[in-house]
């Protein structure tokens, strides 16, 4: 018999055990991660800003505006064709593509996933897509650091862990807020904050921004600098900014969720990439800030320059009149997210997080511009901190992430002179949306579904357990024609359970159930063997449990409203199996030690 040698990996991995803790190497893993977090964002930046400057720059400079029109269509034929041939896998949309790996496949994300958005995200943005490349870069992150976690033999925990290192990384690398990427990876993905996690967070965060520098150097995404202070008298007007935001945020989800419900009608990817890229390519025509992710448009609103915004606009309005400023400004944000909508519809690759600073920052213009000119009131506010305390509160209501929200500003802007504003407008704006939506759109469908990771322990912990895993089938099945004497031979000394499914000998449907306290009293008669039929002893079980519908937490629900210590389990009404209340807290338990190490 031959031996296989040992590979230098394999040699690795034993030296490692050997010599180094696991959370030691957990530490490690983490910087690695932050590393490949940064680089990721540094492809999908570098490529994306290459497409628009041959695009943008060049076409639409010096021959003629009528490409924005062409250019969307382009790039969603193109991102198809990739999809389609180059990866031959789907490419699902970055952060609620991680959410789900987290909560239904333990953290494990396919490989395909660590390259699919670098190609595809870049060719969706370039060419003028309304979307953003954060959720695609953390979505690569978490991708690369999964498939490392799963190599280095780290278990669910862990790997969920590192997961949220690479969420941090990518955040940390494209706004050099390490501290906001931290909450955000917190925030969003349900992270327990807790010694053993914070400070793999913490390293992440740390080398992708190291990474950042290196590569980009003091170059800032949103090179903001707070010049007006904060007035107390300003606080109603924060507050009003606050409801705006959370009714604007509501707008924002209800938009996104009927139109990806409409393209989910659409059959063919075909006719989803034509409706979307022509409508995105009408909407960029028309509309020419809507092109790309749009951070030169809120660079533009912070420094005060609105002229610049709207000086493309292809009715050719002069920006003079303050109301019409208004009014174009109010347009941007109610088309913003109708054109993020079309270019998720259309079969495009992005993320919500830039649309969402992007609405953010017009909204909160446009609330300083109509307090400053009601005319009737002497009221002056700053705009440059409306335009950053409004994406502040945007982000609260969208994504459900205020600490984000607020560290996030709080950060890019080089001090916590805006932190009450920040607190308040954020704090309003999220309480309104949390009320109309329960669930952010970066986990809509998850929650709906009852399978979304949440700060909740319990629900968490439910979320990740198995139901396959505590069905028990070792019961012996029965059918009602059978006779009592048939019942006793065949089943009761048979079997070491108290419980008996009734099954159609036909198409294997529960028809009910006897236990053995339903037959005590009678089982030794023997006189009654064949008189007595399954058909006649057999009753309903208190609860049954759907294997296509019922989550852990509604399995629970059942074992807790009946009282019952075994339910049987069916999968389209087909007998499956049971699971046992005792068996089922047994998993629970053992998942909660690894959930809490």
């Amino acid at each position: 018999m031959t031996v296989k040698k040992k590979t230098w990996f394999t040699k690795f991995l034993v030296w490692r055990v050997k010599h180094i803790s696991e959370r030691q190497f957990i530490y490690f893993l983490s910087i690695l991660i932050g590393f490949t977090s940064g680089i990721a964002a540094l492809i999908l930046k570098n490529l994306t800003h290459f497409f628009q400057l041959l695009l943008e720059g060049n076409l639409v400079r010096y021959y003629h505006q009528a490409f924005y029109f062409v250019f969307p269509i382009i790039g969603f034929i193109l991102v198809y064709l990739v999809i389609k041939y180059v990866i031959r896998h789907k490419v699902s949309h970055g952060i609620p593509s991680t959410l789900f790996a987290i909560a239904k496949h333990k953290g494990i994300m396919r490989k395909y996933q660590m390259f699919g958005s670098l190609i595809t995200a870049p060719l969706t943005v370039g060419f003028g897509g309304s979307v953003g490349l954060e959720g695609p870069t953390v979505a690569t992150g978490a991708a690369i650091s999964s498939n490392i976690s799963r190599m280095f033999h780290m278990n669910q925990t862990t790997r969920n862990l590192l997961i949220g290192c690479a969420a941090a990384g990518a955040m940390s690398s494209i706004f050099k807020a390490p501290i906001a990427a931290i909450i955000f990876a917190i925030e969003v993905f349900s992270l327990d904050l807790t010694i053993a996690s914070m400070l793999p967070l913490l390293l992440a965060s740390i080398s992708a921004i190291i990474t950042s520098y290196f590569f980009f150097g003091n170059d800032i995404l949103l090179p903001f600098k707070i010049e007006d202070t904060f007035k107390i008298s300003d606080v109603p007007f924060f507050a009003v900014l606050g409801i705006i935001a959370g009714l604007t945020s509501i707008y924002f989800t209800e938009v996104y969720e009927k139109v990806q419900k409409l393209f989910d009608t659409i059959g063919s990817p075909i006719k989803r990439l034509l409706l979307g890229g022509i409508g995105l390519g009408a909407l960029v025509y028309f509309i020419p800030p809507l092109y790309g992710e749009g951070f030169d448009v809120i660079n533009s609103l912070v420094q005060g320059n609105t002229a610049e915004v709207l000086a493309n606009n292809i009715f050719g309005f002069e920006a003079t009149n303050i109301w019409m400023i208004v009014l174009l400004l109010m347009g941007l944000v109610a088309f913003k997210i109708i054109a993020s909508a079309l270019t998720f519809g259309a079969g495009g690759v992005g993320g919500i997080f830039a649309p969402t600073l992007f609405m953010g920052s017009i909204m909160g213009n446009c609330v300083a511009k109509i307090i400053n000119n009601l005319g009737y009131f002497n009221f002056k506010v700053s705009e440059s901190n409306f335009t950053l305390v409004g994406m502040a509160g945007l982000m609260a209501g969208v994504l459900h992430a205020p600490l984000t929200a607020i560290f996030l500003i709080a950060e890019v802007t080089g001090g916590y002179e805006l932190f009450i504003p920040l607190m308040i407008t954020a704090a309003i704006s999220y309480a309104i949306t949390k009320y109309a939506h329960p669930h952010s759109v970066y986990n809509m469908e998850l929650g709906r579904k009852g399978e979304l990771i949440t700060h909740d322990k319990d629900h968490a912990v439910l979320t990740l357990m198995d139901i396959d895993k505590v069905i028990e089938a070792n019961f012996a099945v029965v059918h009602p024609t059978m006779t009592l004497g048939n019942l006793v031979n065949e089943a009761v000394i048979k079997s070491n359970r108290n419980i008996f499914p009734v099954i159609d000998p036909d198409d294997q449907h529960l028809l009910g159930i006897i236990l053995l306290d339903d037959i005590r009293s009678i089982m030794f008669n023997q006189k009654l063997y064949d008189e007595v039929f399954v058909s006649d002893i057999m009753h309903s079980p208190p609860e049954i449990i759907e294997l296509n519908t019922d989550k852990m937490t509604d399995i629970m629900k059942k074992f807790q409203d009946s009282g019952a210590w075994n339910l049987p389990v069916t999968k389209n009404n087909t007998y499956v199996g049971f699971i046992s209340k005792s068996k089922l807290l047994t998993a629970y338990r053992r998942r909660l030690i690894n959930f809490t190490k």
